[in-house]
């Protein structure tokens, strides 16, 4: 088995989860499927009365013959048995033994291919203890609503479960560094609230460490670890879950130079994610029993549902407030002539979506302005700044000056900015401005201590050994831009875009063709239309004016509002059905189609429509074909336009058309780099109201592509789709001209 020297020059890199090394208070062995035993803790004379070396390579049974048991049968096999054979063992924990007349706590976890077996100290009647008092626990905790309240008293009653000196919770920020935001301690000790960590205080493979490890004792720091033996050419045994893992000499010295002697921390998650930790400390060495660490952690993971719940109950109310807004800013883009008025002249207006201070939307060569923004100068400036250094549409800072120093000089230039592109041609833009927010940050020592250098050949390195108080001022900053104010921005973009696309040119010429196409539609589609439409509108007619009576109760109201949305999905259903009902009988009327032509027109229209994301548009060789150009140009319009609606949150959206001729038959391939097409999706692609899993929140009715297939077959020619490593491509053959 390998035993790597620790390399402590960087604390980040180091292997802790592989120490090869175990904390004596417990013993160690590791099993393969077989029983064979494949490590072996050291210290296991001292339970077993067998050197570990004896034990390698020996079948399980081996050690449990040569122990002592209180009963005639261990269940330690029947455990193992279990494990490799899928079963969930964790609810086994702990298992206990009485070996050599003393009380153990036995503990099984999974590394890899093994099964390991931690036996620890149990202490009589402490678990009947930690049972009696958990459930009081609990419940003190689970009255609290405010959170606050909720996350002091969690430190009350985690001390009051494992008695320790110092109970403190303990919270990230964003940069990795902590804060100490309520604890529980012995009168005698000075309080911590409000006292900072830097973030090399846990290195960033301990943070990762913790969240798959909920738990971590550390009973005494002056205990020697007990080294693991294993198989020649074993690698060392992964510790992640382990219990006994040996600790870094490096936390061992940190905690040693704070004057701790045992340490416990239990984690709080929240998403996924270290939100922060209940980090306990006592004076003087300390075990506790498995029993009561699994009340504490249970303690813990109540707090991390109540700070995900709480969290995402407060998000969700900002996000909704956001979104009503963006709603009626939607409105007003729409129903308004002018996109300037629209967004600034009401009181619901860009400073709506955001908590910003201050707003500027430049549009059309025109500046608005909302709140409190800078003078012209500085203004001038920061654009000036953003064009030439962001490429992104979008962009957000809360420290301005770290990523844009030259804007110093000017003493009114914001701390807190975003920014979203409406059009990076055109120079249209959305700016939005956040104050400095000046705090002092108290620390446990100077954040930015250096690591000192020992003379130690076996450490190398020493943690920072200083924790006086050091105040700090922060400025320069703002507060932090929210996910919520991030995903409103965006979706304002979003909204924008979608109101200018239905003004611009393009779409009017799109409008004008269907237009024309509708005119076309005979006796059979107007007499379908009559006897569908109007019902419908009745319907819907109907819902409104049921909306107008204020003896409705809520429930009716509701009710008469899904009536008259589900009335308008029918009557705009209609219309795409009347459509594809046309194309079935309608006769083609053949001609020479000059395919260059027809799409560079297309494409030109849709570099109107999208012009927003900047698409770019290949085209190769292109054959002539024969095929009724009424019909056909919508088969190329539709594909191309879904190549490019699909394919416009690529960060460069391309797409690509070309063709073959092959025996008098022009063969297409239309590429996009777009979302793709799931494989099971593929089949039905082109089925009548069939939209693929894929596709979110992009709009379409799933009618299009039905249309294009059944042009196509009245052509007597083929569609298919297929994926590619990243997007679609559409294959479509279709008749050369004769000869």
């Amino acid at each position: 088995m390998s035993n790597p020297k620790v390399d402590l020059t960087n604390c980040d890199r180091e292997p802790i989860h592989i120490p090869g090394k175990i904390q004596p208070h417990g013993f160690l062995i590791a099993v393969d499927e077989s029983g064979r035993i494949c490590y072996c803790s050291e210290n296991i004379y001292a339970l077993a009365r067998l050197e570990a070396s004896v034990l390698l390579d020996e079948n399980l049974s081996v050690l449990l013959n040569s122990i002592t048991l209180s009963s005639e049968v261990s269940p330690i096999p029947a455990i193992v048995s279990l494990f490799f054979g899928g079963h969930n063992t964790d609810q086994l924990n702990p298992t206990s033994l009485h070996i050599l007349s003393r009380d153990y706590n036995l503990i099984v976890t999974a590394s890899g291919a093994y099964l390991v077996l931690e036996i620890e100290p149990a202490i009589p009647g402490q678990q009947g203890l930690v049972q009696k008092n958990i459930g009081s626990s609990l419940s003190k905790m689970l009255v609290d609503k405010n959170l606050d309240h909720l996350i002091a008293n969690t430190a009350e009653q985690v001390r009051s479960v494992i008695n320790f000196d110092r109970v403190m919770i303990y919270r990230f920020s964003a940069d990795g560094h902590g804060e100490v935001i309520a604890e529980s301690k012995t009168n005698n000790l000075d309080s911590w609230i409000g006292q900072h960590f830097p973030a090399s205080d846990i290195p960033l493979q301990a943070r990762e460490l913790y969240k798959k490890n909920l738990t971590r004792l550390i009973s005494n720091v002056s205990d020697s670890p007990s080294g693991i033996m294993g198989l020649p050419g074993l690698e060392n045994l992964d510790l992640t879950f382990s219990q006994l893992r040996a600790v870094s000499p490096v936390h061992i010295q940190y905690l040693k130079n704070m004057g701790v002697a045992s340490s416990f921390s239990i984690s709080l998650i929240y998403k996924s994610e270290l939100w922060g930790l209940i980090a306990c400390h006592h004076y003087s060495p300390k075990f506790i029993e498995f029993t009561a660490r699994d009340s504490a952690k249970l303690m813990g993971q109540i707090l991390s549902s109540a700070l995900e719940f709480r969290q995402d109950e407060l998000n969700h109310l900002v996000h909704e407030n956001f979104n009503a807004n963006l709603d009626q800013l939607a409105k007003y883009m729409l129903s308004e002539a002018s996109m300037s008025e629209a967004l600034t002249a009401r009181e619901c207006n860009l400073l709506s979506i955001v908590d910003a201070q201050g707003a500027v939307l430049c549009f059309e060569s025109k500046l608005s302005t909302l709140g409190t923004v800078p003078t012209k100068d500085t203004l001038t400036a920061l654009c000036s700044w953003i064009s030439d250094h962001v490429e992104d549409h979008m962009f957000y800072t809360d420290h301005l000056a770290s990523v844009f120093p030259e804007g110093s000089s000017f003493a009114d230039m914001p701390c807190g900015v975003m920014m979203v592109n409406i059009s990076k041609e055109l120079g249209d833009f959305v700016l939005f401005f956040k104050p400095e927010q000046r705090s002092t940050v108290s620390w446990a020592g100077k954040p930015d201590e250096e690591i000192k250098r020992k003379s130690d050949p076996l450490l190398n390195i020493s943690p920072r050994s200083s924790f006086e108080l050091w105040a700090e001022i922060i400025s320069g900053k703002s507060l932090p831009w929210s996910f919520e104010e991030i995903h409103s921005v965006s979706r304002l973009r979003s909204e924008i875009s979608y109101a200018l696309n239905l003004k611009a040119t393009g779409v009017r010429v799109l409008n004008e063709r269907l237009t024309s196409a509708y005119e076309e539609l005979d006796a059979f589609s107007y007499g379908i239309s009559h006897d569908l439409k109007n019902p419908i509108a009745t319907i819907k007619v109907l819902a409104q004016l049921l909306l107008r009576d204020k003896s409705l109760t809520d429930r009716s109201r509701q009710i008469s509002v899904s009536i008259e949305s589900s009335a308008e999905k029918m009557n705009r259903m209609v219309e795409e059905v009347l459509e594809y009902s046309r194309v079935g009988r309608l006769e083609p009327k053949f001609d020479i189609v000059d395919t260059q032509a027809l799409v560079r027109e297309i494409c030109s229209e849709l570099k109107l429509i999208y012009h927003l994301y900047s698409p770019i548009i290949e085209a190769g060789n292109l054959h002539n074909i024969y095929a009724d150009p009424r019909l056909i140009v919508r088969v190329f319009s539709n594909v191309l336009t879904n190549a490019a609606k699909y394919s416009q949150k690529h960060q460069t959206p391309k797409i690509h058309i070309e063709s073959t001729l092959e025996d008098n038959l022009v063969k297409f391939r239309i590429r996009d780099n777009g979302i793709g097409i799931k494989p099971a999706d593929l089949p039905r692609v082109f089925d009548l109201f069939s939209r693929m899993s894929n596709v979110g929140t992009i709009e379409g009715s799933g009618v299009g592509l039905a249309i294009v297939k059944k042009i196509v077959d009245r052509h007597k020619g083929s569609i298919w789709a297929e994926n590619l490593q990243e997007g679609t491509c559409f294959n479509l053959i279709l008749m050369a001209p004769p000869i």
